[in-house]
């Protein structure tokens, strides 16, 4: 890895001390490298439980009767989202598995497919135990739709369309364990909230970059998890609240601990600095799936994003770096 020694940024700008950039080494390197090889594994396989949960239970209200379960067209959107799949690719993909294994199942159509991601409830992780360390950022994902291509071929300057994609990581294992989708010019802290209902297990700390800076922010962590620490850097124009004297906020006692050691200080004091793995999980997002959305509705983008994150866990589980500094 390249050294950058005349780089000077930040608290140590000032001081003029360079900021070497860091290197590690993998030690689990045989146990990711098998990982990363069954990330790409073809090797489809269906239970007997799987092929008995292919057709839909019969319904019990009024209204036409769905043909296939939700596991049936949640295991053809993960595939058209791992592949990176047109819906109708997506249909012979699932057709030819099926056929090849020589089951006797049906296989959902390409209308059927879009038409049930419209309102597909796709299960959520089970609550754990363990208090997480959620790690929130949020980037932009562009819309892919009719006239894309021309754009592409003849340099049009029309602008882009796209949305937000808000994500909460576990600092300890990498997973994605909330995300929600929003119009380009939804704020970053409003959706805060969104993703914390979706941490079904307690919250140790809450960590995010300074457009996270809002007094609604540590309310809305603190009243679903009162103990956990707010880790926001204040805006540099930031001033300490009224009882900052009597009785500090976490805010407060942020302002203080960069006032004392710099922001450098404070962001080694605070474990600020583990919110590089969100950034890292939105680059293997867009990297893995897309740094777009084939969806037309935002209801169908909102699942397929759900699918990707699930997805991208599972090839987590299969195996992920262990690093140790080196430099």
């Amino acid at each position: 890895m390249r050294q950058l020694p005349s780089l000077l940024l930040g608290a140590d700008a000032d001081r003029g001390l360079p900021i070497q950039t860091q290197r590690f080494r993998a030690t689990n390197w045989s146990v990711y490298d098998a990982a990363l090889r069954g990330r790409g594994s073809l090797t489809v396989g269906f239970t007997e439980a799987a092929i008995a949960a292919w057709k839909a239970e019969p319904r019990t209200t009024r209204g036409g009767q769905p043909r296939y379960s939700v596991l049936a067209i949640t295991t053809a959107l993960t595939l058209r989202s791992v592949f990176r799949l047109a819906l109708r690719q997506t249909e012979g993909l699932i057709g030819s598995i099926i056929a090849l294994l020589g089951l006797n199942l049906a296989v959902p159509d390409h209308s059927t497919l879009s038409r049930r991601a419209e309102t597909l409830e796709v299960p959520r992780a089970r609550p754990g135990t363990r208090p997480i360390h959620l790690l929130v950022d949020s980037t932009g994902l562009q819309l892919c739709g009719p006239g894309e291509w021309l754009a592409a071929k003849h340099g049009s300057r029309t602008r882009r369309s796209w949305r937000k994609l808000h994500i909460g990581v576990d600092a300890d294992t990498g997973c994605i364990v909330a995300s929600s989708l929003t119009p380009s010019d939804v704020d970053d802290a409003s959706q805060v909230g969104p993703l914390l209902d979706q941490v079904a297990g307690p919250s140790a700390s809450f960590t995010a970059d300074g457009a996270y800076d809002q007094d609604d922010v540590y309310c809305q962590v603190a009243a679903r998890h009162a103990n956990a620490a707010v880790i926001v850097p204040p805006r540099s124009s930031g001033v300490p609240s009224a009882t900052a004297e009597t009785a500090p906020a976490q805010r407060d006692q942020h302002l203080r601990t960069i006032t004392e050691r710099g922001r450098m200080g404070w962001q080694k004091a605070s474990g600020y600095n583990w919110r590089a793995l969100v950034e890292a999980a939105i680059a293997h997002f867009k990297r893995v799936i897309d740094g777009g959305l084939r969806s037309r509705t935002d209801l169908r983008r909102a699942t397929e994003v759900t699918i990707a994150v699930i997805a991208l866990n599972r090839m987590l589980d299969l195996g992920r770096p262990e690093y140790v500094r080196i430099a």
